[in-house]
C-alpha cells in the first residue's frame, strides 16, 4: 500500500509509514494526509503489527502544511460543516486512538503541523540535525492540530508559552532537554536506533504493550484513585493471557518466552 508521496511497508512486526516529498520537505499534502491515515488503519488492523514507525525522506521529517496550497486557496477561509471535526489534522486522534506504540523517526526539520504529527506520536527519536518550531504564531494562527495539548504535558506551562508565542527554531538537543522529543541520536544512527527500540516493543507481549498505552493516556485525565482502579482491572485482564501464562512459565524454565498476542 503506497503512493508517490507515502511509502509504507512492514517488517518484523513493524510497520513503517515515510512521507516522501523530500523536494518539498515533505510539506504535508492531500496524498501524505490520507496515506498516513489509510496506513495507519491498516497497520491497526494487522494483527502481525506490533509497532508504527513514522519517519521521512530527504532533510526534513515534515516542513508543515503546504504554503503553496495554503495561498492558492486550498485551506479556504470559512468554518468547517457542523458535521465535520474542527482539526485540519484528523490524525491527531488516529494516533491518539491506536492501541499500537508510534514511534517518530525525526530525520530532520519539523515546523507546525509537521511537530504536531510528531507529538501525536508515543516515542520521538530525534537525529542530532533535525530543528523544531511551533510556528504557527508567527504566521498569524494557533497552534490547532495537537502542540497545544501535548507541549504543555511534555514541558510545562512556561516552556510551552514561550516556544509557542515566540515561533522560536529549537536545536535536537534543545527539544531533547525540555522534553519535547525522547532522545537524540547521531544522524547516521538515527534509522537503526529507531528499528532498535520498536524491536524491543514487538518482542515483548502485545496485550500488555497496548494495555499499558491505555493506561498512561486514560490516566492523564484521571485522579490517582481511578487511575489505579484503571490498571487493577488491566492487570486481572492480562492475568488470563496465554501470554502472561508463558511468561511465567519461561521465567520458571529460564528460557526466552515466546509472546503470541493471546
Amino acid at each position: 500500500m503506497e503512493n508517490q508521496e507515502l511509502l509504507y511497508r512492514k517488517e518484523n512486526g513493524i510497520a513503517i509509514i515515510t512521507m516522501n516529498r523530500p523536494e518539498k520537505r515533505n510539506a504535508m499534502s492531500p496524498a501524505i494526509f490520507q496515506g498516513i491515515a489509510t496506513s495507519m488503519e491498516d497497520a491497526v488492523k494487522d494483527e502481525e503489527i506490533r509497532v508504527i514507525i513514522l519517519t521521512g525522506t530527504g532533510d526534513a521529517f515534515c516542513a508543515g502544511a503546504d504554503v503553496k496550497s495554503m495561498a492558492a486557496g486550498e485551506l479556504e477561509r470559512r468554518e468547517p460543516p457542523p458535521e465535520q471535526p474542527a482539526s485540519r489534522a484528523p490524525f491527531t486522534m488516529q494516533f491518539r486512538q491506536c492501541p499500537k506504540p508510534i514511534i517518530a523517526a525525526m530525520n530532520g526539520v519539523a515546523v507546525g503541523v509537521g511537530l504536531d504529527l510528531a507529538l501525536a506520536c508515543d516515542i520521538r527519536i530525534a537525529s542530532d540535525k533535525a530543528r523544531f518550531t511551533v510556528g504557527y504564531v508567527r504566521r498569524g494562527m494557533v497552534p490547532a492540530a495537537g502542540s497545544a495539548w501535548y507541549l504543555p504535558r511534555l514541558m510545562g506551562i512556561d516552556q510551552s508559552l514561550k516556544v509557542i508565542l515566540t515561533s522560536e527554531m529549537l536545536s535536537a538537543e534543545e527539544a531533547e532537554k525540555l522534553g519535547m522529543v525522547t532522545m537524540v541520536v547521531p544522524h547516521d544512527e538515527l534509522e537503526s536506533a529507531s528499528l532498535e527500540i520498536a524491536e524491543q516493543i514487538a518482542k515483548a507481549p502485545t496485550l500488555a504493550v497496548q494495555a499499558a498505552k491505555r493506561a498512561v493516556y486514560e490516566s492523564l485525565e484521571l485522579d490517582l484513585e481511578k487511575s489505579l482502579n484503571l490498571t487493577m482491572k488491566l492487570r486481572q485482564g492480562l492475568l488470563r493471557t496465554d501470554d502472561y501464562h508463558e511468561s511465567a512459565t519461561a521465567f520458571v524454565e529460564k528460557r526466552e518466552p515466546t509472546f503470541k498476542g493471546e
